[in-house]
């Protein structure tokens, strides 16, 4: 179990009347506990909250006047993720997969399996375990892409990346995703906060459902894996943005801060599988 403190801060000019959707606030699961929570907005604004997806994260709604705007997060979060012996986790057949997985075998926006199959077979069909296949994706897609701020867009997608081998997080996730779900993994996109991510920032990671959960992979290697808190999980970026608008506004300011307490030591081995369930 850690705690982990955790937030951002946001600042928008607003030039006309423009509602916001915002996707900030801490998933809470059985491995994940909101201790203490805080969401604020200056000028106060009518803010309506949603649950969305499965497991449902939250959505924040509101309509804003022009002007300078700020939105402050905050939580304290105990965290208390499950590691399990990659080794023990067994293959699972597609014909028994659960049906709630199977929506992420498919493509999506960002993440085009159908076009990777025959890379992702001839270059990672021949690992030993689906875990050593999803290791074996995350040290292909760290090892031949840089990790360069600004080198992608909003539309950028994994083949994108795959073709030009740079990008931010989400990228990195994207192309690791689309290549579990051409090996025939399901695999989506996880938005979140991480402990000791530099720069520091919300970030974008993947989880794979190996045997009967899903766990967390992250080919940037940027962060502790067991660090991570999520905001959400989606089929890719498409569905997580942490903000969307209608209207006319730029955003000025972006703070996102994660730090734990105390000074439990970090897990790096690789033959141990993570889940926040």
């Amino acid at each position: 179990m850690s705690t982990i403190e955790l937030g951002c801060r946001l600042v928008y000019h607003v030039e006309f009347e423009t509602s916001f959707i915002f996707q900030i606030s801490v998933l809470e699961s059985r491995h994940q506990v909101i201790e203490q929570e805080s969401l604020s907005f200056q000028p106060e604004s009518d803010v309506r909250m949603a649950r969305i997806g499965n497991p449902g994260h939250r959505i924040h709604r509101l309509l804003v006047q022009p002007g300078w705007f700020n939105i402050h997060y905050s939580a304290t979060v105990s965290s208390n993720p499950a590691y399990i012996p990659a080794a023990s986790l067994g293959p699972r057949p597609h014909a028994e997969l659960p049906a709630e997985v199977l929506p992420f075998l498919n493509p999506s926006r960002y993440c085009e399996s159908d076009r990777l199959e025959q890379f992702a077979w001839k270059t990672f069909g021949q690992s030993s375990t689906e875990h050593d296949r999803v290791l074996a994706v995350t040290d292909w897609v760290y090892n031949h892409l840089s990790y360069a701020p600004g080198s992608t867009g909003p539309s950028t997608t994994a083949c994108d990346v795959f073709l030009q081998r740079s990008g931010v997080c989400r990228d990195f996730a994207h192309l690791s995703i689309a290549l579990c779900r051409a090996l025939g993994l399901p695999a989506r996109y996880v938005a979140g906060y991480a402990v000791d991510l530099v720069p520091p920032d919300f970030h974008g990671f993947l989880e794979v459902f190996l045997d009967d959960d899903w766990y967390l992979f992250d080919a940037t290697r940027l962060a502790p894996v067991d660090g991570f808190v999520r905001i959400g999980i989606g089929r890719d970026a498409a569905d997580l943005s942490f903000a969307t608008y209608v209207g006319n506004s730029s955003m000025n300011q972006l703070y996102v801060w994660a730090s734990e307490t105390g000074d439990r030591p970090r897990t790096v081995d690789s033959s141990m599988a993570i889940s926040l369930g």
